[in-house]
């Protein structure tokens, strides 16, 4: 397991251009990341307030949280690819204590620039103008010149607004305005995006590195194998589920691809895949990663900011499409192996499908019974513990521990990693899920603290890696103590205490990155809330677009693609998020098209990631390039085309979002997910040109045409018979008494924007209970009247479902639509099975008896 780690680290080093110094510089670096992990562990915990020390506000937290970043990006960063990567010249270090000044000047003079907010010091002034420049600095050596570039072109568009042609231009702001705002205030760098990362991103990150540490990335990968391998291409499955398993905590695209990677992507090549194609599996499904609940690339946690949307709404909303993804690239890889003509390992026979539906039904209702315990034990000892609720279900854990200790100790441990190893054989699967049930432990903490208990995320992070770090301590000692058989030896509480020292450094150390570009995203985002720019955007948007919503959202998509280029997640994500989803959401407006503001940011956010794969700068394509020894270009528009099913979902969600579980129950949400795979996989089987065997061009397109239809009969459906009718913007109130409560009336309104320009939109009001339609307008706070033959709006009382929904005062109503009464939608799916069923009928006339149709 060291092996591996060290290997990993220096793939991720290499990677990056980051230094190896030895020596006391080493472990200077070495100490300030093991602080950085223990001052976020203590703020996120309850620990300051019991004992009523170092309790800290946001502000001061955030303060030395870009503090430790920036001093260790200049320590362990070189600034030029000729700069000396085995030491850390001088120049290196003062710029790094003087940036970790800058940063710590708003913790040591949090109270007096409390107490004179809005008036910059000369000391206030020197202290932006230092910081900010070395905060680019810092953004080029850690993530490179993308991120710095786009940051120092806002700053300079901040300044030169009077001076910009037409479209662009705007008032202005003073060199003065901009340092404070920027600097001084949480309104620029050390804005939302820093406090997330201060808050919960650092901990997940934390999380997900002592998880790797005690070795449940290798299991993971081992549980993989053993499961899948037996499949043709097995290694890649294994590496499709490894890489979800293990994206769903890691930060990091490029770090997902190399800590699997390193594994998988020469297993793949050794079962027949091309080095190309083994980089862009692996590719493919460790970018997937970030768009998994429960973490998301961290961007779930930003959602929660930018959105005002609780967390658990968050992970509900967008588990369904990651689930629909990742099971589309697990049948891509088939696909392929089937193109390749590959056999499984060692020639393994798959299980007949009886057994194998068995063993999958078994396996699912075993870990919905362990589900289901947990729930409603833990439920159900809570209110009997009462006041003594935490001791016992710490005693509760710590005797689970014990007995999954025991379990684990009377099988073999897992052989360590070697992608050179011979594949004529399988692990077994009982004895890999055995040896490590116990990882699964954190895991549910922090699923419980998060789901059940609804602790904050980074508290519930906290009490997970509170988890870790018994295992990572205890977990060695107590192997060995309980294995009988004396044949294996594990290890003592001092290699126990090496592991939690390895896990804190690398936790840290994958943070520096994010934490540098939370920091500097911030600076864009300042930018857009100091001048205005997102109106310009939603103009030059919509100029491009001549109104069409679909070529609007390609465009975005686009736009989302290029700022994301070169981008960590974390910052990607706040890039496209601050400038391109409140364009999504009012040019749909405008466009008639009511998009809630998660399928927005969901929208933008896979778009941001889809960068990170696609040429000529996606860098999780280059890291997996680098361990193939493939061709990175190749590898990246391989990869790209793997991942058109992520580039098809946004924009499935934001017409039907249904797929996001939005006002669903739970048995059509169960419809939608069966529905919407099978459609995914069909959508798959087009653009591979492959489905039971190699497909015709016009099989091909009729694939994607079913796949369309079942995403969204909705389209079909109001081509067949409009869901809504016209009735005149007069009869508002009759209206409102016809229609049945609970449905929505669909209103067209004329009004001004933020700087007074007319603009058209559409909302959706909601139909209240009520026994006449004044009472219901009453019950949505809307008061008309008319006015030479137009409906205008009197006033909005405050709160109100009509203010929520954005109508104001001396609004002009244009339009109002009443739903009808029609065929669910739902029907359209009939022909949409028929015309699969004809390219199944016409396939199966060309199998080969000889290909087995099996996995």
């Amino acid at each position: 397991m060291h092996d591996k780690q060290l290997s990993t680290e220096e793939l991720i080093a290499q990677d990056v251009g980051a230094r190896t110094p030895a020596g006391a510089m080493a472990r200077v670096i070495a100490g300030l990341a093991l602080l950085w992990s223990l001052f976020q562990l203590w703020i996120a915990s309850p620990l300051p307030f019991i004992f009523n020390f170092a309790v800290l506000n946001n502000t001061e937290t955030r303060a030395i949280h870009l503090a430790f970043a920036l001093l260790l990006a200049f320590l362990a960063f070189p600034a030029f690819k000729k700069s000396p990567r085995d030491r850390v010249p001088l120049l290196d270090v003062a710029l790094g204590l003087v940036a970790a000044a800058s940063a710590a000047y708003l913790f040591i003079f949090y109270q007096d620039l409390a107490q004179r907010p809005g008036s910059l010091t000369t000391a206030d002034l020197v202290t932006a103008c230092i910081g900010i420049p070395l905060l680019l600095e810092a953004t080029r050596r850690a993530l490179g010149p993308p991120l710095a570039i786009i940051a120092l072109i806002f700053l300079i568009y901040s300044l030169a607004g009077p001076y910009m042609p037409g479209l662009l231009a705007h008032r202005g702001v003073s060199f003065t305005a901009m340092a404070n705002h920027q600097w001084i205030t949480t309104e620029g760098v050390f804005g939302i995006a820093l406090g997330v990362s201060t808050s919960f991103v650092f901990l997940f990150v934390l999380f997900g590195a002592l998880l790797e540490r005690a070795g449940a990335g290798h299991y993971f990968i081992q549980l993989a194998f053993s499961l899948l391998g037996h499949l043709r291409g097995g290694p890649a499955k294994a590496a499709v589920v490894a890489s979800g398993l293990t994206g769903m905590i890691s930060g990091s695209s490029i770090a997902n691809v190399v800590t699997t990677g390193t594994f998988t992507i020469p297993m793949m090549k050794r079962t027949g895949f091309s080095a190309e194609k083994a980089g862009a599996v692996e590719v493919a499904s460790s970018v997937n990663g970030q768009i998994m609940p429960p973490v998301m690339g961290a961007a779930a946690f930003l959602m929660v900011e930018y959105i005002g949307m609780p967390y658990v709404d968050i992970i509900k909303h967008a588990f369904l499409p990651a689930a629909i993804s990742y099971i589309a690239l697990l049948y891509i890889v088939h696909l392929e192996s089937l193109k390749l003509g590959l056999q499984p390992i060692g020639g393994h026979q798959p299980k007949p499908w009886l057994r194998r539906l068995t063993g999958f039904a078994f396996g699912a209702a075993l870990i919905s019974g362990l589900s289901l315990a947990v729930y409603y034990g833990l439920g159900w000892l809570k209110p009997a513990l009462g006041d003594y609720a935490l001791e016992g279900i710490g005693a509760l854990l710590a005797l689970v521990y014990l007995g999954l200790l025991k379990i684990a100790a009377s099988v073999a441990p897992l052989a360590p990693e070697d992608p050179d190893a011979p594949l004529d054989s399988l692990p077994q699967t009982r004895a890999v899920l055995l040896s490590g049930l116990h990882f699964l432990l954190p895991v549910v903490v922090l699923v419980w603290c998060l789901m059940i208990e609804r602790l904050s995320p980074g508290l519930s992070a906290f009490w997970g890696s509170v988890m870790l770090v018994i295992i990572l301590l205890t977990q060695r000692p107590l192997l060995s103590w309980l294995r009988t058989d004396g044949q294996h030896e594990h290890g003592t509480f001092i290699d126990g205490l090496i592991d939690l020292r390895e896990g804190l450094l690398a936790g840290a150390r994958n943070m520096i990155g994010i934490g540098i570009a939370t920091a500097a995203a911030g600076i864009i985002v300042g930018a857009v809330s100091q001048t205005g720019v997102g109106l310009v955007l939603a103009d030059l948007v919509e100029l491009l677009s001549m109104g069409n919503l679909l070529l609007m959202l390609m465009l975005t998509a686009v736009f989302s693609l290029v700022l994301g280029m070169g981008l960590p997640t974390t910052a990607n994500y706040i890039v496209v998020s601050s400038l391109l989803a409140p364009v999504v959401v009012t040019l749909g407006q405008q466009n008639g098209l009511i998009v809630p503001l998660i399928a927005v940011h969901l929208f933008v956010f896979y778009f941001g990631i889809m960068a990170d794969v696609t040429p000529p700068v996606g860098l999780a394509s280059f890291a997996a390039a680098a361990v193939s020894k493939g061709d990175p270009i190749k590898t990246g528009i391989t990869a790209f085309y793997y991942s058109l099913r992520t580039a098809a979902l946004p924009f499935l969600f934001i017409f039907n979002t249904d797929l996001l579980l939005i006002d669903v129950d739970f048995w059509h949400g169960v419809l939608i997910f069966v529905v919407a795979t099978v459609a995914m996989l069909i959508f798959a089987a087009g653009t591979q040109g492959f489905f039971l065997v190699r497909s015709r061009w016009y099989e091909s397109l009729a694939l994607l045409l079913v796949a369309f239809t079942l995403f969204r009969p909705g389209f079909w459906m109001d081509m067949l018979h409009d869901p809504y009718r016209d009735t005149p913007p007069a009869q508002l109130e009759q209206t409102l008494g016809e229609v049945e409560a609970g449905s929505e009336l669909r209103l067209r309104v004329r009004g001004e924007d933020a700087v007074g320009d007319p603009r058209e939109f559409a909302v959706l009001l909601p139909v209240p209970d009520g026994a006449s339609g004044a009472e219901r307008l009453q019950k949505i706070g809307l008061l008309t009247y008319e006015d030479a033959g137009k409906l205008l709006i009197d006033s909005v009382s405050f709160a109100s479902p009509a203010a929520e929904a954005g109508l104001e005062f001396d609004q002009e109503i244009l339009r109002v639509r009443a739903p009808t009464e029609r065929w669910t939608k739902e029907l359209i799916w009939l022909p949409g099975f028929l015309l699969f069923a004809l390219i199944v009928w016409l396939q199966r006339r060309r199998t080969p008896q000889a290909l087995p149709l099996s996995v």
